[in-house]
C-alpha cells in the first residue's frame, strides 16, 4: 500500500517513529509538507513551500498523479484538518473537513457534544476578561481555562478565585497567540475560532483510550489511567496500564464515546479519547480524530493487542481494521513524560542501563542542546518520554522511578541534576555526582 502523511508544518523530528513504523508495517509512507526540511523524510517527501491548503493541495495532488496514492492519513493534532482536505481533493477516504474541525477546536467540539448529548463540562467561549469571570461565576470555582486549539496542556489552567482567573486569563491571552499548537495549524481554511474556553471542574480520575470508529461500530482498544499528580496547572501525563476500571465502567465509556464519535461527525476514524470519572459518570473532556500522542500507540499494542498505526493505516485506504474489544494482555506498563525546569537546554544523558534494558519500552528525547524549555504557567516542555514494563503495578512503578533518577539533564549556567516526573516536586530530587 502506497500511503501519503500530511504535516501542514514540520513538527520538528517528532512524528518519525511513527512514520518509520508505519513503514515497517507496510505502508510505503510518502508525506507532504507545507512547511519544513524535504532531508526529514529522505527520498519520499514533497514540501509545498507555504501552510496555505491551496499549495498542500496542489502539491499532494501533482504527486498523487504519479504516485497514485491509496490514501492519505495524519498522526498529527495540528494537520487533522489539512489532511482531511487533502483526502478530500484527492478523492480518497478521509473524515471530511467538518468532522476534522470538530474534532480538533475545542469550541466546536462542546458544541457537537452539546447537540449530541454527550456527557461533557458546562462551557463557555470567553473573548474577554469580564465575561471570564462572569462564566466562573455561573459555574462555580473551580473552573477550567484552556485555548480553543491547544495540545499538551499548553496554557490549561484550574483556576480556584476570580484574583487567579484574572491572572491566567492574561497568561494565556498572551500565550496562546505563540503556542506551537496553534502555530504549526494549516492556513486558509475556517477553523474555528481562536481564543480562550471556561469550563466547569470535572472533579475524578481521567483515563485514555484509543479507539476505533467503522460504519456505526465503536470499538475501544486499548484504556490507559492517567495518574498525574495534578495542581493549578496539568503537567504532561503519567499513564498507568491495564486500566483499574471495571467492566461496567468500560461499557459507559463506551457509549460516551460512541455518541461523541456521531456528534463529531466520526464514521470510521482512529481516534484518542479521554474521558474523566466525574461524580462517578464517565465525561468526555476531549476526542481527536488521530492516535493518541507520545508513546500511547506503544502502550496500546503491548498492553492490549491494539495497534493505532495499523488502524489507522487500514482506515486511511477504506479498509475495515482488524480489531477487537479492549482485551488486557497482563503486561503491566507506566509512562512517563521526562520534565526540568524552565531554561536553556545544555544536554540530557540517558545512560545505557535505561535505554538498552528490557524493560525500556520506549526512551525518547525530544529537545536537542540549545532548546529552550518553558513551563507552566508560560508553556509546558517537556525533555521526552520514559515508557518501562513490568510484571505488576508496583514493581513496574519502582523501576520508572529509578530509572528516571539515573537520566542526567543539564541547563545551561546551572549544575546537572536529575530528570523529573509530573510528581517529582512532590518528593525530594536526586541530584547528580
Amino acid at each position: 500500500m502506497k500511503l501519503l502523511a500530511v504535516e501542514a508544518q514540520q513538527w520538528a523530528q517528532y512524528m518519525l517513529p511513527r512514520y518509520q513504523m508505519a513503514d515497517e508495517l507496510g505502508a510505503d509512507l510518502h508525506l507532504v509538507l507545507g512547511v519544513g526540511d524535504p532531508g526529514y523524510w529522505p527520498g519520499r517527501c514533497r514540501v509545498a513551500g507555504s501552510a496555505s491548503i491551496d499549495a498542500l493541495i496542489a502539491t499532494a495532488r501533482d504527486w498523487h498523479a504519479h504516485e497514485h496514492f491509496d490514501g492519505v492519513l495524519t498522526f498529527s493534532e495540528m494537520s487533522v484538518i489539512a489532511a482531511a482536505a487533502v483526502a478530500d481533493a484527492l478523492g480518497l477516504p478521509g473524515i471530511g473537513v467538518d468532522a476534522a474541525v470538530n474534532s480538533r477546536n475545542k469550541y466546536l467540539m462542546r458544541l457537537a457534544h452539546e447537540r449530541g448529548g454527550v456527557p461533557h463540562p458546562r462551557f463557555r467561549l470567553v473573548p474577554d476578561l469580564p465575561s471570564a469571570l462572569a462564566a466562573a461565576a455561573e459555574f462555580g470555582y473551580p473552573v477550567i481555562l484552556k485555548p480553543t486549539l491547544g495540545s499538551s496542556s499548553s496554557f490549561v489552567f484550574r483556576v480556584d478565585n476570580p484574583a487567579q482567573l484574572e491572572q491566567r486569563f492574561a497568561d494565556a491571552s498572551e500565550g496562546i497567540e505563540r503556542m506551537l499548537a496553534f502555530r504549526l495549524e494549516v492556513q486558509g481554511v475556517d477553523i474555528g475560532p481562536q481564543g480562550l474556553l471556561v469550563e466547569s471542574f470535572l472533579d475524578g480520575n481521567e483515563h485514555l483510550f484509543e479507539a476505533l470508529a467503522w460504519d456505526g461500530e465503536l470499538f475501544i482498544g486499548s484504556a490507559v489511567d492517567r495518574v498525574t499528580m495534578e495542581g493549578e496547572t496539568f503537567d504532561d501525563d503519567v499513564h498507568v496500564a491495564p486500566s483499574t476500571l471495571s467492566d461496567s465502567q468500560l461499557a459507559e465509556v463506551h457509549s460516551v464515546i460512541a455518541a461523541a464519535a456521531e456528534a463529531h461527525g466520526l464514521r470510521r476514524s482512529t481516534m484518542h479519547a479521554e474521558i474523566r470519572m466525574h461524580d462517578g459518570r464517565p465525561h468526555l473532556v476531549e476526542l481527536a480524530a488521530r492516535p493518541g500522542g507520545g508513546e500511547l500507540h506503544l502502550v496500546a499494542r503491548v498492553t492490549a493487542d491494539f495497534c493505532p498505526i495499523q488502524a489507522s493505516m487500514d482506515v486511511a485506504r477504506g479498509v475495515r481494521p482488524d480489531v477487537h474489544h479492549y482485551r488486557p494482555t497482563g503486561v503491566h506498563m507506566m509512562g512517563t513524560c521526562l520534565i526540568s525546569d524552565a531554561g536553556q537546554l545544555e544536554h540530557v544523558v540517558v545512560p545505557p542501563e535505561v535505554s538498552e534494558s528490557e524493560h525500556t519500552l520506549r526512551a525518547r528525547i525530544l529537545q536537542q542542546p540549545g532548546a529552550t524549555i518553558l513551563r507552566p504557567p508560560d508553556g509546558n516542555n517537556i525533555l521526552g518520554f520514559l515508557v518501562v514494563t513490568g510484571d505488576s503495578h508496583e514493581q513496574t512503578k519502582q523501576r520508572l522511578e529509578d530509572f528516571v533518577d539515573l537520566i542526567e539533564v543539564k541547563m545551561v549556567g546551572e549544575p546537572a541534576g536529575r530528570c523529573q516526573t509530573p510528581w517529582a516536586r512532590l518528593r525530594p530530587a536526586a541530584t547528580a555526582s
